[in-house]
């Protein structure tokens, strides 16, 4: 009896998660991004938000996995404290 191999596309479950991670804070800056109030800059940083997603996809070395997601937290975190400002 052969044991069935998992397809070498298939993701460990710590790869799975930071995915699931990624996904989670690119919805969260799309939902952040809808609140700035101009129509230009709102445009702008999607395609930003959108390129840098796109060009990183492929990126597998964890180290640089694991730096671009904070640097995606900190861009959050900088664009909410952004708009905090400007509503008050």
């Amino acid at each position: 009896m052969t044991v069935p191999r998992l397809p070498q596309a298939a993701l460990s479950l710590k790869q799975f998660l930071q995915r699931q991670k990624i996904l989670g804070i690119y919805r969260e800056m799309l939902r952040t991004i809808r609140q700035v109030p101009e129509e230009g800059d709102r445009k702008y940083l999607k395609d930003w938000a959108r390129d840098e997603f796109k060009r990183n996809k492929s990126v597998t070395n964890q180290d640089a996995v694991r730096m671009m997601i904070t640097q995606a937290n900190n861009h959050l975190e900088e664009l909410k404290k952004s708009l905090a400002l400007a509503k008050s």
